[in-house]
């Protein structure tokens, strides 16, 4: 497969700030932006939802947070949870 390069304008602090989340993913920002436009392709579209305000799910979420409903369980070492993940199957 043929690679090309591409360039972007974007805010230095936004690009360090961005970089320094794919470093602690594991990711390279070139494998980074690769993952979204596969998504781009693949939904044939942005692969997320766009708004100015949060969906209705998003807010139930968010309300079921707030009263402490509908909550996972909270695990306090990866061990429990691992046992816990390994039970479900």
């Amino acid at each position: 497969m043929a690679t090309t390069s591409m360039n972007i304008r974007i805010d230095s602090d936004l690009k360090k700030n961005m970089e320094a989340i794919f470093s602690e993913l594991g990711l390279t920002t070139s494998a980074a932006f690769t993952i979204f436009a596969k998504a781009v392709v693949r939904n044939e579209g942005i692969p997320f939802e766009l708004t100015l305000r949060p969906n209705v799910e998003t807010l139930q979420a968010m309300d079921d947070a707030l009263y402490g409903r509908n909550l996972s369980k909270a695990y306090d070492n990866i061990k429990d949870l691992r046992a816990a993940l390994d039970a479900e199957d």
